[in-house]
């Protein structure tokens, strides 16, 4: 961003669709899960959670290059 080098903080761990999109993204930092819906010109982001509402996070690699 802004002319720097690139940000590779969130993975794309799933997606499906072209026009209207659902994504599944992981931060690479932390390993929360989010869900990413896009259709037309709108969009949303929220927080994946398990039955218990706690936060879905997957197992981070220790990643030097991020």
């Amino acid at each position: 961003m802004f002319g720097k080098k690139s940000d590779n903080r969130f993975e794309t761990t799933y997606s499906q669709g072209k026009i209207s999109v659902t994504r599944i993204l992981v931060d690479r930092e932390t390993g929360v899960n989010y869900l990413f819906v896009s259709d037309g010109s709108s969009a949303g982001l929220t927080l994946l959670v398990d039955r218990e509402g706690n936060p879905i996070i997957s197992r981070v690699e220790d990643n030097t290059t991020l």
